[in-house]
This record gives structure tokens, sequence and C-alpha cells, in this order.
């Protein structure tokens, strides 16, 4: 038996052996057999929470709806399939949502060996904080922008003798347009901090770029809002706070990064060697 057992872990010691190289190090095979089945693992989770997902697809976008009917916005579908590729639809972005924190931690595990501790740690900062901060970010555009315009929007009907009756699909890829863009404009900061950190940019040009940055940032607003100054004026000062927020943000990290203790330099240099 015993010799039956050692025949059957022999193979399994060559494989793992053809995979590195004399030196220890992974081998481009090890690599590609790492990187398959950390993307198999991301498949199947996305799989499986994109058939949770549709089964409660339906409860989902009542949720969503619900906003809507508050304001006495009536849903319709024009076309026979239009509220079955909305299910899926919706299926699909929150399958995406839930298994997002999954795929940023393979990710981070697939490039952890080549990390320094110290470049190891901003990654898992970026990756916490930005989770975070694109969840106030749909917070933010669920509790606050979307109500708003809704009811700024149906106001507009007010005196006419127009009913809104809004498509379901036109209704939902509304909504979670929002949520992404509003999700993806809170991490204005993290991806300051990332930058600075790793001396793309500097704090310095990004206060002389303010004015600038006003104009840029009132031109994305209207770009990605309805066409109307209310609108844009609602993703275009939480841009501006959230510029200005990056300033200090990353002024404070590096001053914070200079007062580093000599120890975690120390250890830096060691995980070169």
């Amino acid at each position: 038996m015993k010799k039956d057992q050692n025949a059957a872990k022999q193979p399994a010691s060559k494989k793992q052996e053809k995979d590195k190289s004399e030196d220890g190090k992974m081998t481009i095979t090890g690599h590609l057999k790492e990187f398959r089945n950390r993307l198999a693992v991301c498949l199947v989770g996305l799989v499986i929470a994109f058939l949770i997902a549709l089964y409660f697809s339906q409860d989902i976008i009542n949720f969503l709806t619900a906003m809507g009917e508050k304001y006495n916005y009536v849903f319709v579908y024009i076309a026979p399939q239009e509220l079955l590729m909305q299910q899926f639809t919706i299926s699909l972005v929150v399958a995406v949502c839930v298994m997002l924190p999954l795929l940023l931690y393979e990710i981070w595990a697939y490039v952890n060996p080549a990390l320094k501790k110290s470049e190891s740690r901003l990654f898992i900062g970026v990756i916490i904080s930005g989770l975070i901060c694109f969840v106030v970010g749909v917070f933010f555009a669920y509790k606050i922008m979307l109500p708003f315009m809704l009811r700024f929007l149906i106001e507009l009907s007010s005196g006419t003798n127009i009913q809104a009756s809004i498509s379901v699909q036109n209704y939902l890829n509304f909504e979670i347009t929002i949520f992404v863009v509003m999700g993806f404009i809170f991490e204005l900061p993290v991806v300051a901090v990332l930058l600075t950190q790793l001396g793309l940019i500097k704090v310095e040009w990004m206060k002389k770029g303010i004015k600038p940055a006003i104009i840029v940032i009132f031109l994305i607003a209207a770009i990605v809002t309805p066409p109307d100054i209310v609108s844009q004026s609602m993703v275009a000062i939480p841009m501006l706070g959230l510029y200005i927020l990056s300033i200090y943000l990353s002024a404070f990290l590096l001053k914070f990064k200079k007062k580093k203790p000599e120890t975690e330099i120390e250890e830096d240099s060691d995980d070169d060697d």
C-alpha cells in the first residue's frame, strides 16, 4: 500500500517541479497554468452568481422600478422580448458586481509574489478603498441623484397632456448608467492617490490644473447626464469636491510616506534581494 501511495504522489511532485525553474522561480508554463486556474475560478463564480441573480431578476427589477413609480412613472415594454432581455442584463450586472471582490482578489494573489511588501500593501489598500468608494458612489446615486433627477424630469410634463410611459429597457439603462458613472466618479480620490504614490503625477500639477479640471468636469457631466443644467450640476459638483479631496488626500499620504520608518525601507530592500 505504501508503495502505491508513493507512486501516486510521485507524478504530482514531478509535475510541480516542471512548473519551476532551477532557481525556484515559476516558469512561464507555471504562470500560464496559475492564470488559467484563477481565471476558471472567476468564470465559475460568475456563472453561479449570474444564475442566482437570474432567479431573483424580477425582484431586482421591481426594486429598481419602485423609485420611478413613486414619481408616477408608468413602465411598459414595447418589444415581446424586452422584459426577458432586461432580466438577463440585470442578472449579468449584479453578477459582475458581486464577483468583483473575488476577481480583484485573484488578480492580487496572482501578482503578489512579484511585489514588494510596500507595493503589496498599496495594492490591497487600492482594492479595498476602491470597492468602498464605488459602493459609496452607487449609494449616493440611489439616495440623492436618482430621486432628484426623476422628480425633476417628471415635472417637465406637468401642465401638459403628455403622460410619462417609460420603456423598462430605457429606464433600467438610465439607472445602471447613473450607478456606474457615479461609482467610477467616486474612484477619483483612489486613482489620484495611486498615481501620486507611483510618482506618475504630482500634487502641484493637480493644484495648478483646478481651472481646466472644472471645464473638463462640467463637460463630462454634460455627456453622461440628461441635457439640463440641474442634472449636470448634480454630477459636476460631487466630481469637483472629489477632485479637491484628492489633492488634500494625496498630499497627506505623500507626507506620511516620507516619514516611513527605516525598518520598512529595509524590508523592501530585503525583498529585492
